[in-house]
């Protein structure tokens, strides 16, 4: 059986004694100090971070149309630092500091009017922080499902600077997630996913991306599917200093008149999310923070390139992925 190289078995990396200097500088000293302090600690991880490295320039390399020079993986490195210094602005409920432009807002607010619980999707690109500090004005609420059982120190302080994070979050490693998300969506909330992860290495589908076939998790798809909710796709892109575009695109619904149309209904929501997150990664190349070996997934055991694992009545036991 193959080596489980894989995102979820790994520690969520950055140590506490440096994280939280960081966080108090930046919120009780000056954001662009912070953000100058954040070159040596780029550099330091640009340094001691070789997979990462091999990962960000294999990634580049697609997104840019071209080789990874050292400067983009640099800037790379530097733009996840720089997000995440914004993360704790973000849950420090000092989002009324920044710019958010809102596109295609129209979509959601469509499905919230109507009370319809909806699955936004979204992926590792820019902030998911961008869009819960937008959504605290909203009139319904908004759940993020996330896995947690690799959160480390910047987890921790993230949620001490927003006590509320801990209980919003559907921690999806736990038993209960998937009831806890049928209730959520049953009530007319907003239940949100970073689909371009998985935790199930058996609930995987091989989809084209950047022209070649790389794994993405089926989970948050079967489950708007089997509970019939709409899927609204969104990203929080970094934009400059203190300014995000907030963008909402909706997927078509999952249509199925026959049992055997199942798989490939699924597929044909699958790559419109992929193809759409394609575009946005060439369109903002520096903004994708997945430091893995996002192409060469398929060494995590699982099922045969192209098919899905499980039906949609799995779903129903299990949240299988985010």
């Amino acid at each position: 059986m193959a080596r489980l190289s894989h995102w979820a078995s790994e520690r969520e990396r950055g140590s506490a004694l440096l994280l939280r200097p960081m966080a108090w500088v930046s919120l009780s000293l000056s954001q662009v100090l912070a953000e100058g302090l954040l070159l040596p600690i780029t550099a330091w991880f640009l340094v001691t971070s070789p997979g990462a490295r091999a990962a960000s320039r294999d990634y580049l390399r697609r997104a840019l149309g071209r080789p990874a020079r050292i400067s983009d993986i640099a800037r790379h490195f530097f733009e996840f630092a720089r997000v995440i210094l914004d993360r704790a602005h973000f849950m420090a409920g000092r989002g009324r500091h920044y710019r958010t432009e809102l596109e295609g807002l129209e979509h959601l607010n469509h499905h919230i009017e109507a009370g319809r619980g909806c699955v936004l999707l979204g992926a590792h690109l820019g902030s998911f922080d961008a869009m819960r500090a937008v959504a605290r004005s909203a009139p319904v609420q908004v759940r993020p499902a996330m896995y947690r059982a690799n959160a480390g120190a910047l987890t921790a302080i993230m949620e001490r600077l927003d006590p509320r994070l801990a209980a919003e979050v559907i921690d999806i490693g736990k038993p209960g997630a998937m009831l806890q998300v049928r209730e959520s969506l049953e009530r007319g909330d907003l239940v949100a996913f970073l689909a371009d992860r998985a935790t199930d290495p058996r609930r995987l589908i091989a989809m084209p991306f950047f022209g070649e076939p790389a794994l993405f998790p089926t989970g948050p798809f079967q489950i708007a599917a089997m509970l019939r909710a709409p899927i609204v796709m969104f990203h929080g892109i970094r934009t400059g200093r203190r300014r995000y575009l907030l963008r909402f695109e909706p997927l078509p619904e999952f249509i199925e008149e026959h049992p055997a149309d199942r798989t490939e209904a699924l597929r044909q929501i699958m790559s419109g999310y992929v193809s759409r997150l394609e575009d946005a990664c060439r369109a903002y190349p520096f903004q994708w923070f997945n430091f893995y070996s996002f192409w060469r997934q398929n060494a995590v055991p699982g099922p045969p390139a192209g098919t899905v694992a499980r039906g949609l009545p799995q779903a129903s036991a299990t949240l299988a992925a985010d």
